[in-house]
């Protein structure tokens, strides 16, 4: 008879978190339990067995992963579910519970693994850097496999035992009544292992601190507050755990011509009052190179030009963004007296042409004269 799949058996999707699958779990625990089905113990038995080794391979990650790429065939090869036994599994879904009160995992026959721990960098970069990419070396400290006991904690030449509290488990047992609790193991703390000559170098711990050098691979086009994830490269585990990863938080430094706003660059150029004023060409600096930007005459000082294509390709974009030049106009000082008569001459030739040389000055004084009358009334 072919065995039914687990996802169907508990009831869950195939992308059920751990939460959902332990929720289910206990529900159809509670519902199939034996004890409660005086009446019917052969099938209820049968449907709790099988409730029971669905669990059993779901709620295990390496186990899970084998069902989900090779189905029932993917755990032939190693220790099948145990014997059916229904305090075992009471003991099992409370321990989940109460075992969390106590500093236990709530799992049982297993010694406790530990995950590493992330770690977080933050790696300050320029402009150019974030807008082009770059690789950065890196430096941090970080907890490691011990090089000489290879992360065992025991001397070399010798190996841990297995612990003779917890048999291996990781775990005790205390029963309460109907309920079974499960602890972490206090002589061995979970490993199911004790170490009897302990490696001198990490003090039986499997793990010494290290600076640890990284070349950071920073794709083309990242912004602040960016984060760049690194599988694997954060701290060991412990107890054959596996190690944490590393998150490398990016930090753009400010530019001094060049200000970033997502895709878009900006920049102020600063500009003769004769080429607005007669128009002309200007050189415009971008991040890669240079470019020509034409400036029609009777330009106003503050005006807006957009140079299509010049700006970033964000990181999850196709379309790369545009550079806005702001032109302001800049007013020369150190005046030779030469220079003072021909621009008094050029100021008496704009005034004697009357406002429609100046129709912001024109319109500013408008302003002006009609809040001053508001006022007034």
């Amino acid at each position: 008879m072919s065995k039914r799949d687990y996802y169907e058996v508990l009831g869950v999707k195939r992308d059920a978190s751990e939460a959902d699958i332990k929720k289910s779990y206990r529900r159809l625990a509670m519902k199939h339990h034996p004890d409660r089905n005086p009446e019917d113990d052969s099938n209820a038995e049968a449907a709790f067995k099988e409730t029971r080794e669905a669990y059993e391979v779901l709620s295990n990650a390496q186990k899970r992963a084998a069902y989900d790429q090779y189905g029932h065939a993917g755990l032939e090869q190693g220790a099948g579910p145990g014997g059916f036994n229904p305090s075992d599994a009471f003991g099992d879904m409370f321990g989940d519970v109460f075992g969390d009160i106590f500093g236990g995992s709530g799992r049982r026959g297993q010694s406790q693994v530990y995950r590493g721990a992330d770690l977080r960098y933050e790696l300050v970069m320029d402009l150019q850097q974030a807008v082009f990419g770059d690789t950065v070396n890196i430096e941090l400290p970080t907890m490691q496999a011990c090089e000489t006991c290879v992360g065992t904690g025991a001397k070399p030449g010798t190996s841990p035992v297995t612990c003779d509290t917890c048999s291996g488990h990781g775990q005790v047992r205390r029963q309460q009544g109907f309920f079974s609790v499960q602890q972490t193991c206090p002589s061995c703390r979970g490993s199911g292992k004790k170490i009897e000559q302990q490696c001198s170098d990490c003090h039986g711990r499997g793990r010494t601190q290290h600076n640890k050098t990284l070349a950071v691979k920073v794709p083309p086009g990242v912004d602040n507050g960016d984060r760049i994830r690194l599988g694997g490269e954060g701290e060991a585990g412990q107890n054959g755990g596996p190690p944490g990863d590393l998150y490398v938080d990016i930090r753009v430094t400010g530019h001094p011509i060049f200000a970033r706003d997502g895709a878009d660059l900006s920049c102020t150029v600063p500009i003769a009052f004769v080429t607005t004023a007669l128009g002309g060409t200007v050189t415009v600096p971008t991040l890669d190179s240079e470019v020509k930007l034409k400036i029609p005459a009777e330009t106003q000082s503050g005006k807006v030009f957009r140079i299509r294509g010049k700006g970033v390709k964000p990181i999850r974009s196709h379309a790369t963004g545009d550079l806005y030049c702001r032109v302001e106009v800049e007013t020369p000082i150190k005046l030779t007296s030469e220079q003072k008569e021909l621009l008094t001459r050029f100021n008496d030739a704009i005034a004697a042409g009357g406002d429609r040389h100046r129709p912001r000055m024109t319109s500013w004084r408008d302003g002006v004269k009609r809040f001053f009358e508001n006022i007034a009334s």
